[in-house]
């Protein structure tokens, strides 16, 4: 878990509009444009998130993807780490063995146990993980709606729907032709 991307918050945003999809499917094109990024970028997020089983993808027209599991299931953690991968906070380089002064030999007590800053690093990684376990993304979306004026959920929804209903008048039109 090095430095967390812009992609982690993507994938967040994103899912967090899956949790008010109300069970329908959403592009990843739509949530894209809904949040003025590239639809690729998103694809690639998206497709980690399905690997890791947290979204599903339908096919057709009005494809796309839902949440795989209720939002209460689905931890910040397993969100993080589908779209970054487990990777440590802090990649200790065990600079304490090139002292200078050690020459090519480093005395026992300064090699012996874990690297005292590496030992923070590992509590702190701990920590930022347990946190992030505690954190569903069920509790985000109820963060958001209290923020949130009661009609921007409706807003959303109806964004969402617009875009589902111009695919599927797109698909018909192709399909008559």
């Amino acid at each position: 878990m090095a430095h967390l991307t812009a992609s982690v918050e993507y994938g967040m945003h994103s899912l967090l509009w899956l949790t008010t999809a109300n069970g329908a499917p959403v592009s990843s094109r739509d949530l894209a444009e809904f949040q003025g990024i590239s639809p690729s970028f998103l694809a690639k997020i998206f497709a980690k998130l399905e690997k890791a089983g947290i979204v599903d993808a339908t096919e057709g027209v009005r494809g796309g993807y839902l949440l795989a599991r209720k939002p209460e299931e689905i931890s910040f953690l397993e969100i993080v780490d589908a779209i970054e991968g487990r990777k440590p906070l802090f990649d200790c380089q065990d600079i304490r063995g090139r002292c200078t002064l050690f020459g090519d030999d480093p005395p026992d007590w300064a090699m012996h146990g874990t690297c005292s800053i590496h030992a923070v690093m590992l509590r702190a990684e701990k920590a930022m993980r347990e946190e992030l376990a505690r954190q569903s993304l069920a509790e985000l979306a109820q963060a958001v709606g209290r923020k949130a004026p009661p009609s921007f959920a409706g807003k959303v929804q109806g964004w969402l729907n617009e875009r589902i209903s111009n695919r599927t008048q797109r698909s018909d039109a192709a399909a008559r032709s």
